[in-house]
């Protein structure tokens, strides 16, 4: 019933940056959390950050100092600023949001969006 659409990847230079949004079908007061994670190929799928619906933020220990997460409630979106790009931040990045009452009860995920970061 939720769907999150992820938009802003692409190729990147070494220390360059990036913006990622996440759009929800639904109003994102409804979903309790909402994450990225970085699924680089090979390996297993970090967290790189997340936000919970009163605003608090946390992040991934690789993602520290150099990603920033944020909501706008009034578009229903979900961005991650990436800065400081790093090679081995190339990867799928996906979007998901988990729901705990409501009628959007649930755990939902995006399709996931390729940023690659190459000289």
């Amino acid at each position: 019933q939720v769907q999150l659409v992820e938009s802003g990847g692409g190729l990147v230079q070494p220390g360059g940056s990036l913006r990622l949004s996440c759009a929800s079908s639904v109003t994102i007061l409804s979903l309790n959390y909402m994450v990225w994670h970085r699924q680089r190929p090979g390996k297993e799928r970090e967290l790189a950050a997340g936000i919970t619906v009163d605003g608090t933020p946390y992040y991934g220990d690789f993602a520290k100092g150099r990603f920033t997460i944020s909501r706008d409630n009034t578009k229903n979106t979900m961005s991650l600023q990436m800065n400081s790009l790093k090679p081995e931040d190339t990867a799928v990045y996906y979007c998901q949001a988990r729901s705990t009452a409501g009628t959007t009860r649930g755990d939902y995920w995006g399709q996931g969006i390729q940023v690659t970061v190459s000289s």
